[in-house]
């Protein structure tokens, strides 16, 4: 063995309680750290040739990269719809490192983790009060959960026409409807070579809405003279956390022919609160549901998973299986997830999940969810009492969309924000909503409290008294 991986060896305990205070001593000060910065480094490194040992590495970590981390994974870090990780959550993530599975049978084939990935679905599932005609698995973020669940859609939609567009390619047009699609959608749509741009863009309900107005929707429809298409809905748009009626999408599905996708990356966890359970009341009549994992559930990146009706298995396996790989049995007979997903090698991304949901339960993050949206109502209430700022839309969940009052100050909405981002106090990123430039502040984090939202309304007010 190299005489340096020897010493590690020798010196593993030792190493790993170095590295287990190095991240304690950055998860216990995340209320000081910057949620932003604008540290560089040098990346032009020469590589050394025998190799430092982990713990001189460690050291040189701490003293050129740390400092390029930001306090994403704290209280006050609201852009991106950014999740932190709970310590159940990072439990698990370290024990998938420690195990280094490769997640893929439920028959041992040198191992059979993907039942604990099959376990968690099923907790997920009752978490969501979703039914038991689902089929789920883990993918690294929303957009290869939409990009999973769009590539079996798009087999779907061959099938119409009695064409295998996975073996031979897409040879009709593949027609898509969607209101507010995400741009992970829209760029699944240009991985799956259908074209980013080759989507009809469905009206929204009048009135400062981001859902789908379905009588635009039945119009759409009837345009098409009984031809096969896609509709992707949205559980939860980016700027103001919309919801599509999913229950008259139902009502159309009982008589239209189409594939109903569901983008509920961050918004489907509604469904864990009677409080905003309406918001998806419908939702389980789709084909596919995406839903992210490492925003509102609070474990670490990656972590998404898809659900498909098990109706689908069979296209799903003739969109991702391993035909020229024989030795892995018959697809349908011999689960592998290799032969449902896009990743044939596989972390064990479920484990952080199965332990928050194990750790907290379904009130854990219920109290999550709702706590979320109580910090979104007192930060918007804060800043309409604040005078110089107003909501650009109805804060329906966890995300707040906002401007500087008055048209006059839209040339100065994004110098305001890059100076209050710059503070390093809390971190949100720009928006456009109705062709006017905003601010968007999205709750999600389990440790955002009141003291955060008067920490930052304080920090608001002196960047505009500064810059203003």
């Amino acid at each position: 063995m190299n005489a340096v991986l020897q010493h590690d060896l020798n010196d593993f305990e030792n190493i790993l309680e170095k590295a287990k205070q190095q991240g304690l001593g950055f998860l216990n000060n995340l209320d000081t750290i910057p949620t932003s910065n604008k540290e560089t480094i040098d990346i032009n490194r020469d590589l050394n040739e025998l190799g430092l040992g982990s713990l001189a590495a460690l050291e040189e970590f701490n003293t050129r990269l740390a400092p390029l981390m930001v306090a994403s994974p704290g209280p006050r870090y609201w852009g991106f719809v950014t999740g932190g990780s709970t310590p159940a959550s990072i439990v698990g993530d370290w024990l998938a490192s420690v195990y280094d599975q490769n997640t893929q049978a439920v028959k041992a084939q040198g191992g059979a983790t993907a039942l604990i990935e099959f376990e968690t679905i099923n907790l997920l599932l009752q978490l969501l009060d979703l039914p038991k005609s689902f089929l789920g698995g883990f993918v690294t973020g929303a957009t290869m959960s939409n990009f999973t669940c769009l590539g079996v859609a798009r087999q779907w939609y061959g099938k119409q026409f009695g064409k295998d567009f996975a073996k031979e390619g897409i040879s009709e047009t593949i027609h898509i409807l969607s209101a507010t699609p995400h741009s992970s959608s829209i760029k699944t749509l240009s991985m799956l070579g259908i074209g980013s741009n080759n989507y009809t863009t469905i009206k929204t309900i009048e009135g400062n809405r981001e859902a789908i107005d379905i009588e635009d929707l039945e119009r759409n429809i009837e345009t098409l003279n009984g031809k096969p298409f896609i509709l992707i809905s949205s559980a939860g748009t980016v700027n103001t956390a919309d919801f599509d009626d999913f229950e008259a999408i139902s009502k159309l599905k009982e008589k239209h022919n189409f594939w109903w996708h569901i983008d509920a990356a961050f918004g489907g966890f509604a469904a864990v609160s009677e409080k905003f359970k309406p918001y998806v009341r419908g939702w389980e009549g789709a084909d596919s549901i995406t839903i992210d994992c490492h925003k509102w559930l609070n474990v670490p990146y990656e972590s998404a998973f898809y659900l498909i009706k098990k109706e689908h298995v069979n296209l799903q396996v003739e969109t991702f299986q391993n035909t020229n790989a024989p030795y892995l049995g018959n697809p349908l007979e011999n689960f592998n997830y290799l032969n449902v997903l896009p990743e044939n090698s596989r972390r064990l991304k479920a484990l952080p999940v199965w332990f928050s949901l194990l750790a907290y339960g379904k009130k854990g993050i219920q109290d999550i969810v709702e706590n979320s949206a109580l910090m979104a109502l007192h930060f918007g209430n804060a800043l309409v009492e604040d005078g110089n700022f107003e909501l650009m839309a109805r804060i329906r969940l966890n995300n707040v969309c906002f401007t500087l009052k008055g048209d006059h100050n839209q040339e100065k909405v994004m110098a305001f924000l890059t100076s209050l981002n710059d503070s390093g106090k809390v971190f949100m990123t720009p928006t456009v909503y109705r062709g006017r430039k905003g601010i968007r502040a999205s709750f999600v984090n389990w440790r955002t409290s009141e003291n955060d939202i008067r920490i930052v309304i304080e920090e608001m007010k002196a960047v505009f008294s500064e810059v203003y």
